[in-house]
């Protein structure tokens, strides 16, 4: 597994080493190992989440706050998305600042979302099933969203495509939100 830390360094791209032959394919999605190594600290996983989505879906952008704070680790298992992730710590260098990969079933990449960032994700196949893992659990007090609309990210969609439920189209935007990080108190006890 090779890391890469992307324009906001917190931020890690994960490339897993895919072995091919004639039968298919092997991959090792996960090393606790290598991630602890690379990122310098213990994450610990709880809980593992999947969804399928249809073309132009585009969920996000979301966010827990403290005590429930999550990191994530996601992937595409089917398909292709674009994954998101939105810096929402205020007094961070790069504060609303975004980074964006392209994630698919052919390059197997992974995203690590340290907490502190919103995430969202658009669907640019047919369909896509996106799984990841997170730190820590869903706690509906704590579950946070921002207009998805709001950090001039191209999602490459167009707008008449893009499919979007109740809940995020009406999102405070950011320069509203109150509920955000601090950028240097750790999230992480």
């Amino acid at each position: 597994m090779e890391f890469e830390r992307l324009g906001i360094k917190d931020v890690i791209l994960c490339k897993p080493i895919v072995h091919k032959d004639d039968r298919g394919y092997f991959v090792e999605t996960f090393r606790q190992d290598l991630l602890d190594k690379f990122l310098g600290f213990k994450i610990n996983f709880v809980q593992d989440n999947e969804s399928r989505s249809s073309f132009g879906v585009l969920r996000g952008l979301h966010y827990q706050l403290p005590p429930f704070a999550q990191s994530k680790l996601v992937r595409v298992i089917e398909g292709e998305v674009l994954d998101v992730a939105v810096d929402i710590r205020k007094g961070s260098p790069t504060f609303g600042s975004h980074v964006s990969v392209l994630l698919n079933s052919e390059n197997k990449y992974q995203l690590f979302i340290p907490r502190g960032f919103a995430h969202g994700f658009a669907v640019l196949s047919k369909t896509a099933i996106f799984a990841y893992k997170v730190d820590n659990y869903y706690s509906k007090e704590c579950d946070k969203g921002i207009f998805y609309d709001d950090f001039g990210i191209d999602w490459r969609l167009d707008e008449t495509k893009r499919v979007l439920s109740f809940k995020d189209l009406n999102q405070p935007n950011f320069s509203k939100t109150k509920e955000l990080f601090e950028f240097g108190v750790s999230c992480y006890a």
